[in-house]
């Protein structure tokens, strides 16, 4: 909302000071850019790159607190830790393996999409 407010002041000054302007010009410069289809995929592999990393890194943990119980005499309090720890990390390493899955299917349906952007936007620059 506050962009939208912050577009029509300028559009309003731009007017005022120049009412001859062409206002659908004026908007495209200063509306942001539109993500390319490419970048989306490539946005959702990083997420899934991240999101499946922490959860096998969480995996781990509870690995590592499975084994660290085994060897202490409190496995009562700890035993939580390892359940919570494992579960966390089987859902999001499943939240990452679908973002890859995405990024593999979109990748493949878009490919034609992906070329007519890619060709649009050399021959603007």
């Amino acid at each position: 909302m506050n962009e939208t407010n912050t577009r029509t002041q300028i559009v309003t000054a731009a007017l005022e000071k120049n009412p001859d302007m062409d206002v659908e010009e004026l908007l495209k410069k200063i509306s942001p850019k539109k993500k390319l289809l490419k970048e989306k995929l490539l946005s959702k592999l990083l997420w899934g790159c991240i999101t499946s990393i922490i959860g096998v890194g969480l995996i781990g943990f509870g690995i590592f607190l499975i084994n660290k119980i085994s060897n202490n005499t409190q496995k009562i309090y700890m035993a939580d830790d390892v359940e919570t720890a494992i579960a966390f990390g089987v859902i999001l390493l499943a939240v990452g393996a679908a973002f890859i899955i995405n990024y593999g299917v979109g990748r493949k349906m878009l490919a034609k999409e992906i070329e007519a952007e890619e060709s649009k936007t050399t021959t603007q620059a």
